[in-house]
């Protein structure tokens, strides 16, 4: 990729220590801080570029603050200060000229979320949404698992015409996501649960039932995350009783380490750890359903709760 078009000599050459580099100056912090929450990986001034030399005499180099590894992208912090500005781009421009495969990018502060947004990082490309950790799963992320599961729900109920059961409200926005990629004719049911305590005794009860009779038909359960498996266990039963032809799940998340019951899962998007879990459909009193990636909760903001985590 590094490969200079005019001089073999002129390869990328690395830092000589390996060893971590403090940072130079607190916008490099701050930027680490950011990728950090939205979960890009990166490496910190990895490589050094040969801007100018002669012979062997190496004149000048040009070492980027930040590589983002899944973006394949070189990343330059840089101030307002206008003469700092200046010489940067100046190093930018050869740089590209003799490198011309080499993605790197100046910023500027306000040009943080901005860049990460464009590639499917960062709520609405403003800044982090308060009381999350960081980000579990990008929108790229999430989007192209989705894309996936329909592919292969697609191909394994070929000739038939599915019915996709949701169960609400988490699984909106998947639900909505799913159907899209499934290149199959299909129907859409939705069924609502509420849990109940009886005299210390917890219990499911179904507040919204099917609409439509799924006898002899193919059913699939989408949810949005299973954890006990308690709930999709009553739910499985349920609808097994109405008689359908084969009855299937497919979950975004599974978080198996609280499973108490052995539930089957034909299609599982993401195995997650036993976290709080917000975005995307879930939510935390109500809020955060919206936002574009699915994000940890910081303890703090659900240390109410007595079970961090889920519905099921």
């Amino acid at each position: 990729m590094e490969q200079n078009t005019q001089d073999s000599e002129t390869e990328v050459i690395a830092p000589q220590s390996l060893a971590p580099h403090p940072f130079a100056h607190p916008s490099e912090a701050e930027f680490a801080k950011i990728l950090d929450f939205y979960g890009v990986r990166w490496e910190y001034e990895p490589r050094s570029f040969r801007l100018r030399w002669d012979g062997e005499r190496l004149l000048e180099m040009f070492t980027p603050d930040f590589y983002l590894i899944d973006l394949d992208m070189y990343v330059e912090l840089t101030t307002l200060k206008q003469s700092l500005v200046t010489e940067k781009n100046r190093k930018l421009r050869h740089l590209r000229e003799l490198y011309p495969d080499v993605n790197i990018k100046l910023l500027y502060r306000r040009d943080y979320h901005r860049l990460l947004a464009k590639y499917g990082f960062g709520p609405l490309a403003q800044e982090e949404v308060p009381g999350i950790e960081r980000v579990l799963f990008s929108t790229n992320q999430i989007q192209k698992r989705v894309a996936d599961l329909g592919r292969e729900i697609s191909l394994d109920y070929a000739g038939t015409q599915p019915v996709l059961v949701g169960v609400l409200k988490g699984v909106l926005c998947f639900m909505g996501d799913l159907m899209r990629q499934i290149s199959l004719p299909l129907s859409l049911e939705f069924m609502s649960i509420s849990y109940f305590d009886t005299e210390g005794v917890d219990g499911v009860r179904i507040t919204k039932d099917l609409d439509g009779d799924i006898q002899g038909k193919d059913v699939l359960v989408v949810e949005d995350v299973v954890d006990t498996g308690m709930t999709l266990n009553y739910l499985l039963n349920y609808l097994s009783t109405r008689k359908p032809a084969s009855l299937q799940v497919c979950t975004l998340l599974d978080k198996r380490v609280r499973r108490l019951v052995d539930v089957p899962i034909k299609y599982v998007g993401f195995e997650v750890p036993d976290e709080f879990l917000v975005g995307y459909g879930l939510d935390y009193m109500e809020r955060n359903r919206n936002l574009p990636f699915i994000g940890i909760l910081k303890p703090e903001a659900h240390e109410t709760l007595e079970a961090p985590g889920a519905k099921d």
